[in-house]
């Protein structure tokens, strides 16, 4: 009797320790969906978490493009499709943010930030030359001419690509700076635009764009923020498209961006499925100066974003280390 009811224990022991170890290590036989926006430290930041989640985690992840929209809207949902956003930028997200952090609660960012900052930007010498300093160098006949690259007679503006929140808050502006009466705001691929960019500054001709930091633009060229008004709350209302058909209309900015706070996002989902991996979203946190400095390396140096970020990890362990909890 005695020798069957410790062998019942055992197997109920058995049981018990292999369904444990089985839920424990579910995540490890999923793959963790890391979404890709399409600037460049968005990129680099999504090889980050796939490089530690498959060598410090022993987890499958896999990265797949994706705009702000998509990415939210798959990590509210939970189901794996898309798992985490890798560069969140606050204020400019915060219509994501608020429907899903604060609203359905099922996303989360991480506790950790790092500070960036947006502007308009022109190349230096336009300073220099033609002293175009301030937004408001902009919005004059002068500026419509010197910004003509096509030659219709009126300038252009780079004001980002479509589907990034901060290019609908530079729509915004560009209208209430005054620079649509002699400026047409433009969107496309970055990349695109860069290659014009660097066209334009080989020749020493106006061109003026969207810019931030950090970003590896600054350390390519010799460019300058204009000077915006210093932000005021009050003076700073913006609708994202995704909230309001009639969102321009009902925007309105006449003052400069607040420095942005920058995190990680993920499915809380992954709580649950994953939670080795939460826990190490929730402790991410990132250095502005890093970030621009990978950027350099990924773009200027022309380095593989993979190649990059792997061997920071493997020189950095005691900072990931206080990412995974150790």
């Amino acid at each position: 009797m005695k020798s069957r009811l410790t062998k019942t224990l055992l197997a109920q022991t058995l049981l018990v320790l292999a369904a444990t170890t089985a839920a424990s290590g579910t995540w490890a036989q999923s793959t963790v969906m890391i979404g890709e926006p399409s600037w460049p430290g968005a990129k680099i930041i999504a090889n980050l978490i796939r490089t530690v989640i498959t060598t410090r985690l022993g987890g499958q992840a896999a990265i797949v493009p994706g705009t702000n929209p998509v990415i939210f809207a798959a990590m509210d949902g939970g189901k794996g499709d898309i798992d985490v956003h890798p560069d969140v930028w606050l204020p400019n997200q915060k219509s994501f943010t608020d429907k899903y952090v604060d609203g359905t609660k099922n996303v989360a960012l991480s506790k950790g930030s790092y500070t960036g900052r947006a502007g308009f930007c022109v190349p230096t010498y336009m300073v220099k030359d033609h002293k175009i300093k301030s937004v408001y160098d902009l919005a004059t006949p002068e500026a419509q001419k010197l910004f003509d690259s096509d030659g219709d007679g009126k300038g252009e503006i780079w004001i980002g690509a479509s589907g990034w929140a901060s290019t609908a808050i530079h729509q915004v502006k560009a209208r209430d700076y005054g620079m649509n009466d002699f400026l047409v705001p433009t969107k496309e691929d970055e990349t695109v635009f860069f290659a014009k960019l660097a066209s334009q500054i080989a020749k020493k001709k106006g061109v003026a764009f969207y810019c931030y930091t950090p970003h590896y633009v600054h350390r390519m060229y010799d460019v300058t923020m204009l000077d915006e008004p210093a932000f005021d709350a009050t003076k700073y209302k913006m609708v994202q498209p995704n909230e309001d058909a009639d969102w321009l209309a009902k925007s309105k900015i006449t003052v400069g961006d607040a420095p942005k706070s920058v995190h990680v996002a993920y499915s809380k989902s992954l709580e649950r499925r994953a939670p080795d991996v939460a826990r190490f979203l929730a402790n991410i946190k990132l250095e502005t100066d890093l970030v621009s400095g990978w950027t350099r390396e990924v773009i200027v140096e022309k380095k593989d974003p993979a190649d990059v970020v792997r061997a920071w990890v493997a020189a950095n362990p005691r900072v990931v280390d206080r990412w995974l909890g150790l």
